[in-house]
């Protein structure tokens, strides 16, 4: 019989326990997850897993963890399984509507903030594809002036982003709506984020199954040439960017020069391409 499904169970048996399911099914580190799936299940901080071993574990306790544990075991990632997702030391819910944040995607933020000479400006951002909302969200937590405005086609996508924003205190200074990339909105922006979907359709099945099985599919797949959002995109940065103002565009690995020509036909100048923590070049920026 499984220690999980032991009446005596103590949290280093668990932590055990689920360690081997967890290697058994090809996840990397699995000690590791298997503490942070354990933390998530018994309501404790991940360090007591590893200080209070001989901790005794309720039935109705080891039940919930062997349950995510065995969602782990298929594949669904431990942010998915938490609901929630760090990004730029910030506390972001997740659903199935959103993409989950991942950190390639601070490149955005650092590159913006790097270009912004007054974090006290009163900026207006336009964030198009928000998700959690968390590009907005982040780069509102470092100007304390700042108005933003999120975009997304899925509702279920921008009621999470909402819920973000007034989890995070911002709700006052962002508003959400609705729609595609042709979404007009009144005004200029200073700034404009956007992490467009950008993997070719025929790479899809390449994906993780981290990413592929539960990431929805409209916020990964670019089209054939993984390419097909950055038109559109290229003419609403041209339409609602300020004389003044920069976009800040996410990018796949490989992709900077076919993305630069694309949004030099829709009348952007490409000033510079940001490299990720890996040396990817990861964030193109445009002006007017």
């Amino acid at each position: 019989m499984s220690a999980l499904a032991s009446a005596t169970l103590t949290v280093g048996q668990m932590l055990a326990d689920s360690a081997v399911s967890l290697a058994a099914a090809g996840i990397a580190e699995p000690r590791r997850e298997a503490r942070l799936i354990l933390a998530l299940a018994l309501g404790i901080e991940p360090a007591t897993v590893l200080g209070w071993p001989e901790r005794p574990v309720e039935p109705r306790q080891a039940a919930a963890a062997n349950a995510l544990v065995a969602r782990r075991v298929q594949g669904e990632p431990v942010s998915r399984l938490r609901g929630r997702r760090e990004f730029w030391s910030l506390d972001f819910a997740l659903s199935p509507d959103t993409l989950d944040p991942r950190p390639d995607s601070e490149t955005l933020i650092a590159a913006a903030l790097a270009d912004i000479a007054d974090r006290g400006a009163a900026l207006r951002v336009v964030d198009f594809g928000t998700g959690t909302g968390c590009l907005l969200l982040a780069l509102l937590s470092e100007l304390p002036r700042a108005t933003g405005h999120g975009i997304d086609i899925s509702p279920g996508a921008v009621a999470v982003a909402e819920e973000n924003a007034a989890a995070l205190g911002l709700a006052g200074r962002a508003a959400f709506q609705v729609g595609g990339w042709g979404t007009r909105i009144d005004g200029l922006a200073d700034v404009i984020l956007t992490n467009p979907p950008y993997i070719g359709t025929g790479e899809l099945g390449r994906l993780p199954p981290e990413v592929l099985a539960f990431d929805p599919r409209a916020a990964l797949d670019g089209g054939m040439d993984g390419l097909s959002a950055y038109g559109a995109l290229g003419a609403a940065i041209r339409r609602l960017l300020g004389p003044a103002g920069k976009a800040y565009i996410e990018i796949g690995a490989g992709q900077s020069l076919q993305v630069t020509g694309v949004l030099r036909e829709a009348g952007l100048m490409v000033t510079a391409v940001r490299r990720d923590l890996a040396g990817i070049e990861r964030c193109v920026v445009a002006t007017l």
